[in-house]
């Protein structure tokens, strides 16, 4: 991905968020006074300011920046509306939290200033594409960025998850579920489950068994060129399939789940200013 000319810019805001929209205002001002279009998506019951809303075929069409004013969850979310293109994102962070969303607010014009002027860097994060299949029929597609996760209902039983890794039997997991997580989203519900951390840029993904019934089974990393099929073995109730914990889907007996990574990576625009370990030790609070 080479640093392109920005001639048009959609702005995502965290819902019901009133300082990120006064944000998007001001946003739209500065980027007319450019002579930049701005659109929005998603965006708020009514208009803001002089922002259009877009439909998501108008973000892979024209876009070339997308400005997310919100935290980590509406990062994830648009991760989802930039279809194939190779879409620069800005995140400023509105949210709790930040790993993604890593811009302060007073840090959003001068970086924009910096990426019109083609002088950024950018982070590339690996994302999942997914196929929920029920025997020779595909039920569901959907792309992750942090991770696909399969779940048990709080009174299910045991479920058991075969495993298999470029068509080699890994292992019949029985667990309350199972998390393949990117290295994006190796500090998210991965690292609750005892996961480990995943640097940005490595080539891999892990597989991290959720309270598992065998002690010894252990989270696994693996490459990120492998295509994992996971197929749900046993009868129970409540299965679900979740990306990114956003967007769910039930499973039933037999269902397969086929991952593999996405030829779209998710384009971050790079604080010049901090890296990735100082958010480690800032949002883990090390050395408190």
């Amino acid at each position: 991905m080479v640093n392109r000319e920005i001639k048009c810019v959609s702005v995502v805001v965290k819902p019901n968020h009133k300082e990120a929209l006064q944000t998007a205002c001001k946003l739209s001002d500065w980027l007319a006074a450019r002579d930049i279009d701005l659109v929005g998506k998603p965006h708020a019951e009514t208009e803001i300011c002089g922002i259009s809303s877009a439909v998501v075929a108008e973000l892979e069409a024209d876009i070339d920046l997308i400005v997310v004013l919100g935290g980590d969850g509406t990062m994830i979310s648009t991760a989802r509306l930039t279809g194939e293109r190779e879409v620069l994102v800005l995140g400023i962070n509105y949210g709790s939290l930040g790993y993604l969303t890593e811009f302060r607010i007073e840090e959003m014009f001068p970086a924009l200033e910096a990426i019109l002027e083609g002088d950024y860097e950018i982070d590339r994060r690996v994302m999942l594409d997914v196929e929920l299949w029920r025997g020779a029929e595909i039920l569901e597609t959907g792309r992750a960025l942090n991770d696909v996760v399969i779940n048990k209902a709080a009174l299910a039983r045991i479920i058991e998850i075969k495993v298999n890794l470029n068509h080699l039997y890994v292992n019949s997991f029985r667990a309350d579920g199972l998390i393949i997580a990117t290295p994006t989203g190796s500090t998210a519900y991965n690292l609750s489950a005892g996961g480990p951390i995943i640097y940005p840029s490595m080539n891999a993904m892990v597989l991290t068994p959720i309270c598992p019934f065998t002690l010894t089974n252990r989270p696994l990393v693996v490459p990120d060129t492998a295509e994992i099929n996971l197929c749900l073995n046993n009868e129970s109730d409540g299965v679900v399939l979740t990306l990114d914990g956003q967007t769910g889907y039930s499973m039933q007996t037999q269902d397969c789940v086929k991952i593999k990574k996405s030829v779209t990576t998710f384009n971050l625009v790079q604080p010049p200013n901090r890296n990735y370990f100082d958010v480690l030790r800032n949002k883990l609070k090390w050395g408190r």
